[in-house]
């Protein structure tokens, strides 16, 4: 597993790329997995301290528990929508998937202002991290995976 900081070393350009579209928009999509397998989405906000990417939840809340159970997430910038008249102005979308580990610290949480019992606060370890655009007339795709560094794909 990689923190973000491990990420950003490794693959400098696409990690500003995906922090820049994650930070343009408050609210972003999780994905978990529930107890019978099946999907969740759910609206997050997600946190960059300390070199790590950080998720919080409030108490009790399904997408937490999900991530306890199974810490196996992914996650989904905003974008805005593209100009039809001209799609290479769209600065695309941005996707990472990871693990989200539930972090307990007192220290920790009081660091991030969730003392006590009850918010969760995840730090995700990522696996994988993806920026989807347009240029021209092809759908460009920049990928990174864990020990594989970036990869681009190009389709028209």
């Amino acid at each position: 597993m990689s923190s973000w900081h491990e990420f950003e070393k490794q693959a400098p350009a696409l990690a500003a790329t995906v922090r820049g579209l994650l930070d343009a928009h408050k609210h972003k999509t999780l994905a978990t997995i529930r107890k019978d397998g099946s999907p969740r989405i759910s609206g997050t906000e997600v946190d960059f301290k300390d070199g790590e990417l950080w998720l919080g939840s409030m108490p009790g809340a399904m997408k937490a528990l999900d991530l306890r159970r199974d810490p196996r997430m992914a996650l989904h910038a905003s974008p805005t929508t593209p100009d039809e008249a001209n799609p290479s102005q769209w600065e695309g979308d941005a996707k990472l998937s990871g693990r989200a580990l539930e972090v307990t610290d007192p220290e920790v949480l009081a660091r991030f202002e969730m003392p006590g019992e009850g918010p969760h606060l995840f730090r995700v370890d990522v696996t994988e991290a993806v920026w989807t655009r347009v240029e021209g007339d092809l759908l460009v795709i920049d990928m990174w995976h864990e020990g594989r560094g970036v990869q681009q794909v190009k389709r028209k």
